[in-house]
C-alpha cells in the first residue's frame, strides 16, 4: 500500500501521521509538497495536522487552494483512500470534501489531552478493525475543534450511518458529540482526534492502530477484487 502525507506550510503532525503509516502497518509512505499536482500512484492520501498557513485566515481556509487539493479531489473520485485529521480534517471542511464546519472550543481555550470515543461506525475503511460502540482512546490537541453543521446535514449524517467517531466526554462542545465523519462513499474520513498519535504503547494508548489497519485491510480487500 503506497501512502502519501501531505506537508503543508505550518503542518506539524506530518513526522507522526508518517510513522504511524510506515511503522505501525509498514505502508510505502512518503512525504508530498503541497505543490504537488499528481498522487495518481498513491492508494491513499493522509493530510495531518498542524496550523496550514498559520491560519491566518480560518483554518484550512488558505490551504484548501493549495494545487494538492485539486489532486486529492481526483484521488477520492478514483477511490483511493482520504484521511484527515486535525487540521487536515479542517482543511477537508473547507474544500467542501466533507460537510459541515467547525468553530472555537466552546471553552475558548486550546485542549490537548487523552480523551474517550465511541467507534459509532464499525463498517467502513477505517474502521473495520474495531468493534462496535467500542471505547478507545485518542489525544485531542486542537483550539478550534467544535464541530456544527446544519439539521437536514446533520440528519443526511445520521441516516447514512456517516458519522463514525463521537467523543464520550466532548472537550470542545461538538454538536451531537461529533469526532469523525466519513463522505457518502465512504473513502473520506475526517476526525480532530489524532489516531497517530496513538499507535504505540509507549505513547500511551495503541487504540489509534486499528484505523490505520483498517485502511490497510480494505486496500488488500479492493486489490484482491481488482485481480479477480
Amino acid at each position: 500500500m503506497k501512502l502519501a502525507v501531505v506537508v503543508f506550510p505550518g503542518s506539524n503532525c506530518d513526522v507522526d501521521m508518517y510513522h504511524a503509516a510506515a511503522d505501525g502497518i509498514g505502508a510505502d509512505t512518503s512525504y508530498v509538497s503541497h505543490h504537488c499536482t499528481d498522487l495518481s500512484q498513491y492508494d491513499g492520501i493522509l493530510l495531518p495536522g498542524g496550523f496550514s498557513y498559520g491560519d491566518y485566515l480560518r483554518c484550512g481556509a488558505i490551504a484548501r487552494f493549495s494545487p494538492v487539493m485539486d489532486a486529492v479531489g481526483e484521488a477520492i473520485e478514483r477511490g483511493a483512500l482520504v484521511l484527515g485529521v486535525c487540521n487536515g480534517f479542517q482543511i477537508l471542511l473547507e474544500a467542501g470534501l466533507l460537510p459541515g464546519a467547525v468553530y472555537c472550543n466552546n471553552s475558548l481555550k486550546f485542549h490537548c489531552s487523552p480523551v474517550r470515543l465511541q467507534v459509532v461506525n464499525a463498517d467502513t475503511a477505517f474502521s473495520s478493525q474495531y468493534s462496535e460502540e467500542e471505547s478507545i482512546v485518542v489525544p485531542v490537541a486542537h483550539g478550534e475543534g467544535q464541530y456544527f453543521c446544519d439539521a437536514d446535514i446533520l440528519d443526511d449524517l445520521k441516516k447514512n450511518n456517516q458519522i463514525v467517531f463521537r467523543y464520550q466526554d466532548n472537550p470542545n462542545g461538538s454538536l451531537d458529540n461529533i469526532a469523525g465523519i466519513i463522505n457518502r462513499r465512504g473513502n473520506v474520513l475526517g476526525m480532530m482526534p489524532h489516531p497517530e498519535r496513538a499507535v504505540e504503547g509507549i505513547l500511551g494508548s495503541t487504540d489509534g492502530l486499528p484505523l490505520f489497519q483498517s485502511m490497510l485491510q480494505d486496500w488488500r480487500g479492493s486489490r484482491h477484487a481488482a485481480v479477480e
